[in-house]
This record gives structure tokens, sequence and C-alpha cells, in this order.
């Protein structure tokens, strides 16, 4: 499974073990155009065997949608399309947070902590789907 910290701009990647049992940071992307991101999605799924992904689902406090969220739903809907391969959403709150504090603890400043962070808050994304017993939504709530 690949986690996946959806960004507009900056998308963060992590990988699972063949187990799913641990995730580790893998990469960060930078959008281009679809077809191109779209290759190079293909391109990982072939080269890591993945087997399917986990979207985080930015949502408020109180639980309820935000724009990011509809936005990270389309791109899992949109990388489901793309790979063929299935996509399951789950709570990404808090993920940044316990990212930035993952990186002060590596002590990760400026351009390094900013290379890391998004692959990290991946890492963080598809941990909580393990933890949580590999599941997720597959169909997030209407938004």
């Amino acid at each position: 499974m690949l986690g996946i910290d959806y960004g507009t701009v900056r998308i963060g990647l992590a990988i699972c073990d063949p187990g799913q049992s641990i995730a580790s940071p893998l990469d960060t992307y930078h959008s281009k155009t679809r077809e191109k991101d779209a290759k190079w999605f293909r391109g990982v799924v072939e080269s890591e065997s993945a087997v399917g992904f986990v979207v985080g689902l930015p949502v408020h406090m109180s639980g309820d949608a935000s724009q990011k969220s509809r936005e990270a739903v389309a791109f899992g809907v949109w990388l489901r399309t793309a790979t063929g391969l299935p996509v399951a959403w789950v709570d990404e709150r808090y993920s940044t947070a316990m990212a930035k504090e993952i990186c002060a603890h590596m002590g990760l400043k400026g351009d390094k902590r900013k290379k890391h962070l998004d692959r990290i808050a991946a890492q963080v994304i598809l941990s909580a789907w393990i933890e949580n017993g590999r599941t997720g939504e597959d169909q997030p709530k209407s938004l």
C-alpha cells in the first residue's frame, strides 16, 4: 500500500512492507499535469509492487468536510482511475502536526524539513490505516 498526503502542489508518499505492518516515508512528488502525474504514479505502483492507496482526508476538527477534503476525494478517485488500484480514505487530522513533531525530533530544519514533511505526513496517514486494522472509507461520505 502507498499512503498519500495530498496537496495541490506537493504530494507526500509513504509505503508499507508486504505484511502491511510498518509504514515508511517514500517520496515527495511535485504535481505537474494530470498526464505526467498519472505516468509517474503508474511507475511508482510498478516499481514498488503497490496494491492500493490510502489517501488522507483532511476534515475539520468537528469532523465536517472541508474544501481540501473534497479535493482529496477527487484526487483519490482520479488516482483509482489512473492506476486501476483501490483507494481508501482515512481521517488525517493531526498528521501534519505529527509530521512536524517527527521532523523536529529528527533535527530537520529549513529546506531539509520542507523536503521531508509531506512524505512523513503520508507515513503518519498510512500508519493510522495500519493501526486501525487496515480499514478506511472505500467511498467517503458525500462531501
